[in-house]
């Protein structure tokens, strides 16, 4: 998502959301956010399961040293103590492997996902070890660019939700969905727009 489409979807967003359009004018327009698609980002994804930004980046960053290039097969090269001694936990290797073993024998086709459906692409993700439904939807809206994605799985973007809305208590992924229904087909620019709130809110 780039600033245009970013401006254009906050603006569409504005009219039909009384909320959006005033959270607007305290926080300003999200800044743009996007991943290249491919393995090194799915691979990221597997990274930075439940640990830090800062410590997941230099675990990436140490694998990703000792590779030749950033590849499927390249990874699939690299002896399991090698990554253990950069930082990766047993599990995630071999969740990093099953993600290369799948693309290097055509069960992923990471080229052929920008001519899926939403869906579809979701079931091919979710099929992998390692991969669940908010790591398919953020692929799909960082990556494949798609513009109607919400990952109502993210407690941040719930609790800015909640927020947005005056509303108390924590909303389920299910509460969440059906309250911005309605910002179809701009539900991943309103996500985007969500953690930015989250960050900037006033309180």
């Amino acid at each position: 998502m780039d600033k245009r489409i970013i401006k254009k979807g906050m603006d569409a967003l504005a009219k039909v959301d009384e909320d959006i359009a005033n959270a607007v004018e305290q926080v300003g327009l999200p800044a743009p956010r996007l991943r290249p698609a491919g393995f090194n980002t799915m691979f990221a994804t597997i990274v930075s399961q439940q640990i830090s930004t800062d410590a997941a980046r230099a675990i990436r960053e140490r694998v990703l040293a000792l590779m030749d290039e950033v590849s499927p097969n390249s990874f699939l090269k690299l002896d399991p103590e090698a990554l253990r001694n950069a930082g990766m936990s047993y599990r995630k290797i071999a969740y990093a492997r099953g993600l290369a073993d799948a693309i290097v024998g055509g069960q992923l086709d990471l080229h052929g996902m920008s001519k899926q459906t939403d869906n579809e692409v979701i079931a091919a993700i979710t099929a992998l070890r390692g991969f669940g439904l908010w790591s398919a939807e953020i692929y799909l809206m960082f990556s494949l660019r798609r513009r109607d994605v919400f990952p109502a799985g993210d407690l941040a973007l719930r609790s800015s939700l909640g927020k947005l809305k005056g509303i108390d208590g924590k909303l389920t992924p299910k509460q969440a969905r059906e309250l911005v229904e309605h910002w179809s087909p701009w539900r991943s620019v309103g996500s985007l727009f969500l953690w930015h709130y989250y960050r900037g809110a006033p309180t």
